[in-house]
């Protein structure tokens, strides 16, 4: 297989990324639909989505387990990112910040879906965002 530029411009064969979730309420139906979301979006962009982490408890602690183990994943060679629904996902903005650190510290690029259709917003009113966004990372 040719190598593909990926977004950066910068060649990246086989693009491997891990996911990573937040979600505390809802159950398996809930946490199905947001790997499908992953999973999705990843297929979309041509990215190999090798895992995903997932937190489950209220309280939010900087280096829960499953997002050690996302640091963990990240530091195997040749993985390219991690990808998440939506940056709440990394928790408050004080943790997600300091997760956001975390992960560019391990030279992988952090993915974040963005829905491209609001579910409450008439078509008139939707805005069609995109859907690749790089957060930090070389």
């Amino acid at each position: 297989m040719d190598d593909e530029l990926i977004t950066e411009r910068r060649p990246v064969a086989f693009p491997q990324v891990f996911g990573y979730l937040r979600h505390v309420t809802g159950g398996l139906s809930r946490h199905a639909a947001l790997v499908d979301c992953l999973t999705e979006y990843c297929r979309q962009h041509e990215l190999t989505l090798c895992g995903v982490f997932a937190d489950r408890e209220a309280t939010v602690a900087v280096r829960s387990p499953a997002f050690v183990g996302l640091l963990d994943a990240l530091e195997l060679p040749d993985i390219y990112g991690a990808v998440v629904p939506a940056l709440s996902h990394l928790g408050p903005k004080r943790v997600a910040a300091d997760r956001k650190r975390q992960i560019t510290a391990t030279d992988a690029r952090l993915l974040v879906v963005r829905s491209t259709r609001p579910l409450t917003a008439p078509a008139r009113f939707r805005r069609e965002s995109p859907g690749l966004q790089h957060q930090g990372g070389t």
